[in-house]
């Protein structure tokens, strides 16, 4: 009979288990206490640490490929604000997931990697220095030993807090089994550095914007990291002012007066709008070339201010204050009085349910040039068949263009781009699956392009696995379409351009999934009735688009390159 942990030995003591006692063991009793759920794919630097979290009944999501299990990780975060976990063996394992760890690192997103790792006595001949390589895209490096496996596991968690960024917790090989020893000290953790807001700042602030006619504010993430949200939203309805967002901000001030995603995402008639603000306030966004839509976003002359707590990545428009974020939306809103008389009463289309539809103003016809579907009208036409309560996940490529201009969420957690940061596709399985595995209450939408869809096609299975309720789009252009757009357009050969047109629809049913393939509106039928009908399960729709059609940002992208 083989020994399990309910049995006991001849003194009447259950025996030590082989995942209990040494120091994978003690890692994983932190990664309990401190996570909510950990994303990974077992070898042998990390098998006695997920054996030790999976017996005791700890939730563990596998990936198929080491690339998803951080894809799936920072996703998780994205969905839920919550620090996430994630884990790989050594070597191949680490190096597999380096990609979607170099995103984290630029999408500055908490989650703490334990890896295996070279013994601490050398490299052997199939061996990297992974410290290195982390150090090489920004991250750094804990390595757990027998005198401070808990210590050191608790401090990766602290870091990744406070730092806001990927920490790599490794677990040296020949010490994974190692049992504990003497505590080792730590250092304490040096305080995060204050940034308080000065009195002469929030005046000169106060007076530019109740001086200003049309003022507009545009809030980022780090709003939401400051908790600043309501009352930044505050200083606007006082102001009267218009509101914008990034990606990673969308629908934060739910408000009537919200114009959207600022950058590329921005719909024409939105950006018209946009374009009339003589203030821009902006808080906690970065104002990257994205977000100012290569820096055509506001007409020249535009007064910015840029409020952050991170160093000023040097944006030539902005006066930039650095300052903790809510202290200072705080300080503003006791100095700002309510205005008689508003920029909103000169503009009241913007909370209008024709100014907030879906439809696509900017070009609503069914096809493109070459016959297949214009993609601007399937995703205006997928926002009002999919349920209201959705997670949008999206995956990288030239596809990226049209779901966030068109497809609407509950809230910023609800708009989830994994990818973006290190400009890389092949994301949207992994992610997509973290995003159902943080948020099963809502219904996973993964919008995909064929070209990122085929790379991360291993981890298409984990989605099915991890989803109660999903849809998949991909946008098949039987092409790279950025490369197309881009180069083809300026007469370099398209053939390593182009892909052999998959039917996603047909490798989800083999999967265990319905689908359809979509090449007209019509096509979109099934989708709705299935959606009507079906509690569980995954639905994959493959749609044909346009290989002529390109997205506003890329158009932008294009023509300030010359």
């Amino acid at each position: 009979m083989t020994s399990t942990s309910t049995e006991l030995v001849a003194d009447g003591k259950a025996p030590v288990l082989p995942d209990e006692g040494h120091v994978s063991a003690i890692v994983a009793d932190v990664v309990a206490e401190r996570a909510r759920h950990l994303f990974g794919l077992m070898g042998n630097g990390n098998a006695h640490l997920i054996s030790r979290l999976t017996r005791r009944g700890f939730p563990f999501t596998s990936a198929r490929h080491e690339s998803a299990t951080v894809a799936m990780a920072d996703a998780y975060h994205r969905a839920t604000g919550d620090i996430a976990a994630a884990t790989t063996t050594y070597g191949a394992g680490f190096t597999n997931a380096y990609t979607t760890l170099a995103e984290a690192r630029m999408a500055r997103i908490p989650l703490v990697l334990v890896v295996g790792d070279a013994p601490s006595t050398g490299l052997r001949p199939f061996d990297i220095d992974q410290a290195k390589a982390a150090e090489a895209a920004g991250v750094v490096t804990l390595v757990a030993r027998p005198g401070n496996a808990a210590a050191i596991t608790h401090r990766a968690f602290d870091l990744a807090l406070q730092t806001v960024q990927p920490v790599v917790l490794a677990i040296p090989y020949d010490l994974a089994t190692a049992p504990p020893s003497a505590p080792e000290p730590l250092e304490p953790l040096p305080v995060k550095p204050a940034w308080p807001a000065e009195p002469d700042d929030l005046e000169r602030v106060a007076a530019l914007l109740a001086a200003s006619e049309r003022p507009l504010i545009l809030g980022g993430r780090g709003v939401l990291l400051a908790r600043a949200v309501e009352p930044l939203r505050q200083v606007g309805d006082r102001l009267g002012a218009l509101f914008m967002t990034s990606v990673m901000a969308a629908n934060a001030f739910d408000s009537p007066w919200d114009l959207g995603i600022a950058g590329g995402f921005t719909r024409s008639h939105r950006l018209d709008v946009a374009r009339r603000a003589d203030l821009v306030l902006v808080v906690g966004a970065s104002l990257n070339i994205f977000q100012t839509r290569y820096g055509t976003l506001f007409p020249e002359g535009t007064k910015v201010i840029r409020v952050d707590n991170e160093p000023d990545p040097g944006h030539p428009a902005a006066d930039y204050i650095r300052a903790d974020i809510r202290p200072f939306i705080e300080g503003l809103l006791e100095r700002i009085p309510t205005a008689s008389s508003t920029w909103r009463s000169q503009v009241p289309d913007v909370s209008e349910a024709e100014f907030r539809s879906s439809v696509p103003s900017e070009d609503p016809v069914e096809f493109g040039p070459d016959g297949r579907l214009n993609p601007r009208a399937v995703v205006a036409a997928l926002d009002r068949i999919l349920p209201a309560e959705r997670s949008v996940v999206m995956d990288g490529g030239h596809f990226i263009g049209w779901a966030p201009m068109y497809l609407s969420v509950p809230d910023p957690h609800a708009m989830i781009l994994v990818g973006t940061a290190f400009q890389s596709i092949g994301l949207g399985f992994g992610s997509a699956a973290g995003v159902s595995v943080a948020r099963p209450e809502r219904t996973t939408v993964l919008v995909s392009g064929d070209g990122g869809g085929l790379m991360g096609l291993a981890d298409f299975e984990t989605f099915l696995r991890a989803t109660r309720k999903g849809v998949v789009v991909v946008l098949n252009d039987s092409a790279y379409g950025a490369e197309l757009h881009q180069y083809a357009a300026k007469g370099l050969h398209n053939q390593a351009m182009l892909i052999d047109e998959v039917d996603f629809a047909a490798v989800g049913r083999a999967l265990g999934a319905q689908g359809t393939k979509a090449r007209t509106l019509a096509d979109l039928a099934p989708l709705q009735e299935w959606l009507a009908s079906h509690e569980e399960g995954v639905y994959v729709l493959d749609v044909a688009i346009s290989q002529k059609v390109v997205a506003e940002f890329m158009a932008e992208s294009v023509a300030a390159k010359g």
